[in-house]
């Protein structure tokens, strides 16, 4: 299986995340999502690929998230993943999936963990140094 990220490439957290795993040696498979973004069926396969509820991937930052009232708790998972899959810019990101398993990698480095050999130490855009054995 190839590695597979979910990315938006204005995003720093995103560039970062494929930039570990091209470090690690591999290149993975990148899907821009708010160009191509993921049918219904696969968006309910990462949430269950990855263990958290359709809201922990509700992004709301610079997304129509307060407009849309998806701040009320009563909406249901099914009503979330419809507004994800209507407006792909509140899926959260950057979503990786590889063998060892799927992760919204926020922070970036939390990629690391699924790399088979991911890089010892690395330098975010923003200056901030990281490495595999803090990432865990």
């Amino acid at each position: 299986m190839s590695i597979q990220i979910y990315h938006n490439p204005a995003c720093g957290t995103s560039r970062n995340a494929l930039e570990m795993i091209r470090l690690s040696g591999e290149e993975p498979e990148i899907v821009e999502y708010l160009k191509t973004p993921p049918s219904r069926e696969r968006l309910v396969e990462l949430v269950g690929l990855m263990g958290i509820r359709p809201r922990d991937l509700l992004r709301e930052k610079g997304t129509p998230y307060a407009e849309l009232g998806l701040g009320d708790e009563s909406l249901s998972g099914d009503d979330l993943l419809d507004a994800m899959i209507a407006h792909p810019i509140l899926i959260n990101r950057p979503i990786v999936v590889t063998e060892k398993g799927a992760a919204l990698c926020r922070p970036s480095e939390r990629v690391l963990a699924l790399l088979d050999n991911p890089v010892a130490s690395f330098t975010k855009e923003d200056g901030e140094h990281v490495s595999a054995a803090s990432a865990t």
